[in-house]
């Protein structure tokens, strides 16, 4: 299981690196483990109850482009990545961030 220092240690380089925290997946043990720290670790930002711990992270890519990578916590370091364009709806880029979910769960 992740420690508190190892997610910072995660986020701190991908905002070096230009990306957004966008959203935190979570398991049950891993947030009772930061049960004290989870807003001091992800701010704001939604944390979605899960079975994967995982971090959205996204940016602007090129020209009307927007780069979304979800980002495994924990374990061998993994991430799906997946660029939308600028006429993508919100419902497609949705269902397209739940099948990656599903993905990295596997």
């Amino acid at each position: 299981m992740i420690e508190a220092h190892e997610i910072q240690e995660i986020l701190a380089q991908y905002k070096k690196h230009g990306w957004n925290l966008s959203r935190v997946l979570l398991s049950a043990p891993t947030k009772q483990k930061l049960s004290a720290s989870p807003e001091n670790l992800f701010g704001d930002v939604e944390i979605i109850s899960s079975d994967t711990d995982a971090a959205w992270f996204s940016r602007a890519s090129g020209k009307d482009r927007e780069t979304w990578e979800l980002r495994r916590l924990g374990g061998t370091p993994f991430a799906l990545v997946e660029v939308f364009e600028a006429e993508d709806d919100e419902e497609i880029r949705e269902e397209t961030r739940q099948e990656m979910q599903t993905r990295m769960r596997k």
